[in-house]
């Protein structure tokens, strides 16, 4: 539907054959990016915390995150887990943007262009796990 609306050239075709939408949607994931990096920068340096953050203890504290992420799921069966997600959806979010919060102040400190990272990563999974031996299985790319 979205497709048949938008202009041919707004979307991207992938070697799997599905189309995602392209620059534009790129533009406003990047746009939205920088001014998420920008607001998390201005926030630590208006705390002065640049001191505290060192490669290591930033990494620390995205793993320390993430674990708070995991901590929602531990210990339930699939169907606590719909439940749980459901009715904790807001403090679930609230830990995938702690989450993000580090991911974005760490590439930021390290000089890496995050999204251009991901899609690099992005281009590499689909190498390693063609739809024609993946799909439906969980099976790791050597394995395949």
């Amino acid at each position: 539907m979205l497709k048949k609306r938008l202009s041919k050239k707004s979307f991207m075709r992938y070697s799997n054959n599905t189309y995602a939408l392209g620059l534009h949607a790129n533009q406003y994931n990047m746009d939205n990016i920088q001014r998420l990096t920008k607001r998390i920068v201005a926030f630590r340096e208006a705390r002065d915390w640049k001191q505290f953050h060192n490669p290591k203890d930033l990494a620390l504290s995205l793993i320390l995150e993430a674990a708070e992420v995991l901590e929602h799921f531990q210990w339930k069966n699939k169907k606590e887990i719909d439940e749980h997600a459901k009715v904790h959806k807001n403090d679930i979010g609230e830990e995938l943007a702690d989450v993000l919060y580090w991911v974005l102040l760490m590439s930021k400190d390290l000089k890496i262009d995050i999204a251009k990272a991901l899609d690099k990563k992005m281009d590499q999974n689909e190498k390693k796990y063609p739809i024609g031996k993946a799909k439906g299985k969980h099976t790791k790319y050597d394995k395949l």
